[in-house]
């Protein structure tokens, strides 16, 4: 079964944000940026290349073009070209959500890590997040 408020790569960017958090992959406009931007692009090629044969170009490309747009836009993080990649390889619900992907399960899910992060981490008194200056 689906669970459309979970994406997978939120695993791999839990991973930086709470054990990680003073890296620059882990800063919040990275979190945000490298997720969204990933999801518009996965889903973007989804839609020019809708061929079940060229699925693996799709993802290719997806994937790669997310890294480009990431460095062009200083939001590289990493978990976002999985993100690009599931908006292709994801279930027929996921596709099917077509551009709402990037809303919900996506930005939803990156704004309520992103609230739990700096909630958690800013608790011990040796730990701060986002790293001081890096909220955008």
């Amino acid at each position: 079964q689906d669970n459309l408020f979970l994406v997978g790569s939120s695993g791999a960017s839990a991973v930086l944000i709470f054990g990680h958090t003073q890296s620059p992959l882990a800063q919040p406009r990275n979190l945000v940026g490298g997720h969204i931007l990933s999801a518009l692009i996965g889903i973007t090629i989804r839609y020019l290349i809708p061929f079940p044969d060229w699925q693996w170009a799709a993802c290719a490309l997806a994937v790669s073009l997310s890294i480009i747009c990431m460095q062009m836009t200083k939001t590289v993080h990493p978990p976002g070209g999985a993100t690009a990649l599931l908006a292709i390889i994801g279930s027929e619900k996921i596709r099917s959500l077509g551009y709402w992907y990037a809303l919900s399960p996506v930005a939803s899910g990156v704004g309520i890590m992103l609230l739990i992060a700096w909630i958690i981490n800013n608790i011990p008194a040796n730990r701060s997040y986002p790293a001081r200056g890096k909220w955008w």
